[in-house]
């Protein structure tokens, strides 16, 4: 199952996540998912799992059980360089981190940048990150475009903008962003922002898409799992398939991408087989119903980049 981008290149609709995920554990989990059937595998230069993905990629490739154009891979532009200037230093990199030649998308990964520096997590002598408060989207931009046309990615996109970002950037570019990398779930569904961009044409990326208890707990939410929702339970028990099934197939029938992450090859087999069954429209609006807003949001950044609220370009309500 494939959406189609702006660009006419399609995208497959599950993707394999890498967040989190590293060394040996990321490698079992990479092979058992490509075993599987999933082409989509996403990652980020700040996950710093590149190398094992280009590793286990090179083995499929070169040993012939992969075409490289049957692979969908994404990976995204750091924080620490969201500046026009570093951007070709940037995706060089992790081209060569994942022994490709080129990329199928290559995200900005947030809208506020850190100091310029080797560094991908600069903090102060307290603890904060240390800003780059001259955040220039426009040249940014602009060096996104030229990887596309130097052919080291076949689409650009974006990931944690929010609409007035992304209306700047589509005020100003000559190739659109292809894809919107978000934070979406059954409890923030973002259904302003989603409507948004499919009227600019703009497909969205579900993130966290099974933001689970332990998740929430980590973050300091204190709201249970959604896959332990009374009515997600009733759901997936009709259709005869898991709560997160259900979670990722209400995504997937809004033409949302998913990219769900697990290291646990049950469960990495189960998040791909969503395609074999269909929600009623009842069953769409009882989840839908479900949207918490902004309250369901787990995901702010200030955990893992202190002081980062106070950027000028920081995309959430504060």
């Amino acid at each position: 199952m494939k959406f189609k981008l702006n660009n006419g290149y399609e995208i497959p609709a599950i993707g394999y996540g890498t967040w989190q995920a590293v060394d040996e554990e990321l490698e079992k989990g990479l092979e058992k998912a490509l075993e599987i059937g999933y082409r989509h595998i996403d990652t980020a230069a700040i996950y710093f799992n590149e190398h094992i993905i280009g590793k286990v990629l090179k083995n499929w490739i070169s040993s012939g059980k992969v075409k490289r154009e049957d692979l969908y891979i994404v990976t995204k532009l750091p924080f620490h360089a969201v500046r026009g200037s570093s951007v070709e230093k940037m995706i060089k990199k992790s081209l060569k981190n994942l022994q490709l030649d080129y990329l199928d998308m290559y995200l900005v990964h947030g809208p506020f940048s850190f100091i310029d520096g080797d560094e991908f997590l600069p903090k102060d002598e307290n603890g904060k990150i240390i800003m780059d408060l001259d955040t220039d989207h426009v040249t940014l931009w602009k060096a996104m475009e030229d990887q596309v046309d130097a052919g080291r990615t076949r689409s650009i996109g974006l990931s944690n903008f929010n609409e007035k970002q992304i209306d700047k950037i589509l005020s100003v570019a000559r190739i659109p962003p292809a894809n919107l990398q978000i934070e979406l779930h059954l409890y923030l569904q973002q259904k302003s922002l989603v409507n948004w961009c499919k009227s600019a044409n703009i497909l969205i990326t579900s993130y966290s898409s099974l933001g689970t208890a332990a998740t929430m707990k980590k973050f300091g939410k204190n709201v249970s799992s959604f896959l332990e929702n009374d009515d997600i339970i009733k759901i997936s028990e009709k259709y005869k398939k898991t709560p997160a099934q259900v979670a990722l197939r209400f995504l997937v029938q809004n033409n949302i991408v998913v990219i769900p992450k697990s290291v646990n090859e049950n469960r990495i087999k189960e998040n791909f087989q969503i395609t074999d069954f269909e929600l009623s429209d009842n069953d769409m609006k009882i989840i839908a119903n479900l949207d918490k807003g902004e309250e369901g949001r787990l995901l702010l950044f200030e955990e893992h980049f202190p002081g980062i609220k106070n950027h000028p370009e920081y995309p959430f309500s504060v």
